[in-house]
């Protein structure tokens, strides 16, 4: 019998702790791309003389595959919606929905409800000589068309009433 407090050493192959694995090994860095083994020094490597008759390899250059065409492929077109504009009487810069430019648009004044309202209430206040078609002269008081500068396409109205 062997004395309290000794131990003895198990019989076989030892079974004790081994070293943990490394970083490389556990998040097995570098096991997708593997080493380009070293070139050896030689007419068929490539191996160019520098200026001071030093030895200098190339960069190695690796391509990456081509992808293949899918003959399957959904074709994919994006649709830009504009916003609805509110016209006014002052020009306003915009899109050109016609000719697709950035353009600020040109003003022309018509005769609207307004205007003709003006005029005939002048009339009824005895402005009869011809003050009730001042309103005519007036842009205040008339409706308010936008066009574009470029292609001329009427693009808003502006009504007063």
């Amino acid at each position: 019998m062997s004395a309290p407090g000794t131990y003895q050493a198990a019989a076989g192959p030892s079974s004790g702790p081994t070293a943990p694995p490394s970083y490389e090994e556990t998040v097995a860095v570098n096991s997708y791309y593997p080493t380009p083994p070293a070139p050896v020094p030689g007419p068929a490597t490539g191996l160019m003389t520098g200026p001071d008759g030093k030895g200098m390899n190339p960069p190695a250059y690796y391509t990456q595959p081509v992808p293949v065409p899918n003959p399957n492929a959904i074709a994919v077109q994006t649709v830009y919606v504009q916003q609805p504009i509110s016209f006014f009487d002052r020009p306003v810069q915009m899109c050109c929905p016609s000719c697709n430019k950035m353009i600020v648009t040109q003003l022309s004044y018509n005769a609207g409800a307004l205007t003709w309202l003006s005029c005939g209430s002048l009339c009824l206040l005895g402005c009869v000589a011809g003050c009730c078609f001042i309103p005519f002269c007036v842009d205040a008081l008339q409706d308010v068309d936008h066009y574009c500068p470029n292609c001329k396409a009427l693009l808003g109205t502006y009504k007063r009433l």
